[in-house]
């Protein structure tokens, strides 16, 4: 067997455990498989850049960050524009490529543009399995993606050094959070590292509401607050405009809340961004275990023939769900779920 290895998108925590538990359990099965490393994601496919992979090469990178395979973001809406330099489009040229190296399956890793253009592949006759890959858990199909709780580690550690700080300058520390489209980072790290207020791309906010929490806060003797705010967070006003006409120039809206509430407060508001921080560094042992064991199914997979699937978490058990059921769906937070019902018990606003 030739399988072809690769790493697209962002890099998160956690990727080259997940590679790694893939190919533990390809070298345990079988003696004739050979791993190509795949360069740089989509890109490493287009331009046939690759090479033979040996099996000392997935010992010691359990813990590492990042990719030993390196990545990029080859957004899906490009597959079908045409290369002069290769006399044909992207995906035409991916799938070429794959034939000509004689590839029995690929292996790709990644969130979700990395599994549209999967998808594509496996429609033109691909064979390929995926694994989901993404600090956003945004990724449908899988209750959670690997990388999540390594980011929710990493933002809480800054939330929870925010606390002595604010409380000592008597300051309102806004932390921006990543998370465009869907608040899960926002959410549950908010939680653990106790923020006050937690503003998410799902429950568009009041400025009033958050006022509100903070002066019941200070006047209760609490002369601080934290504000846990995702990247994709709007106000009730701009979640009422065209799509158009939500961007507010090079302002972000961590940036945005810092200015608004500076105007309305007779106190020291300051802005924190931890960004690629949260994407950074070592994968939790959480996630190190839900990577071997996500590995370990794609393995299997690949040995038993079964492709067209991404890996997947649901419930307490890994399975494998049709990458057509997967491609070009969003997880985001529903409005009914769970944590924020529990989130609001706790007193945590969701600037409703």
């Amino acid at each position: 067997m030739k399988i072809g290895f690769l790493t697209s998108g962002g890099d998160c925590q956690g990727l080259n455990a997940a590679l790694r538990g893939v190919a533990k359990t390809l070298f345990g099965a079988v003696p004739y498989v050979e791993i190509y490393g795949i360069q740089d994601g989509y890109a490493g496919l287009m331009d046939c850049n690759w090479r033979k992979m040996e099996q000392y090469e997935f010992s010691g990178i359990l813990r590492e960050g990042g990719t030993i395979l390196g990545t990029s973001r080859q957004p899906f809406k490009t597959i079908n524009n045409f290369d002069d330099s290769k006399n044909a489009d992207r995906l035409t040229t991916m799938v070429r490529n794959y034939h000509r190296e004689c590839f029995d399956a690929l292996v790709i890793l990644g969130g979700n543009g990395t599994h549209k253009t999967a998808n594509a592949l496996s429609q033109k006759g691909i064979n390929v399995v995926t694994l989901p890959k993404t600090i956003d858990n945004d990724l449908y199909g899988t209750d959670y993606s690997f990388g999540f709780d390594s980011a929710v580690a990493k933002a809480t550690d800054v939330l929870d050094t925010l606390h002595s700080t604010a409380a000592a300058h008597g300051r309102i520390f806004v932390c921006e959070l990543m998370g465009r489209k869907a608040g899960w980072v926002a959410l549950y790290s908010g939680i653990a590292g106790g923020a006050d207020v937690i503003l998410l791309p799902e429950i568009p906010y009041s400025l009033d509401s958050i006022l509100e929490v903070i002066n019941k806060r200070n006047e209760s003797g609490k002369n601080f607050s934290i504000i846990a705010i995702a990247e994709g967070a709007m106000t009730k006003e701009m979640a009422g405009q065209p799509k158009s006409e939500r961007k507010v120039g090079d302002i972000s809206p961590g940036m945005e809340l810092v200015r608004v509430l500076d105007e309305k407060l007779n106190q020291d508001v300051r802005l924190t961004i931890p960004g690629h921080f949260q994407r950074g560094g070592d994968p939790t042992p959480a996630d190190r275990v839900f990577c071997s064991r996500l590995g370990a199914m794609a393995g299997e997979l690949v040995l038993k023939r079964k492709f067209g699937y991404m890996v997947a978490l649901q419930g307490d058990k890994i399975g494998a769900i049709p990458l057509a059921d997967v491609a070009g769906k969003l997880k985001i937070i529903p409005l009914d779920n769970e944590v924020l019902k529990q989130a609001r018990l706790l007193g945590i606003s969701l600037g409703e």
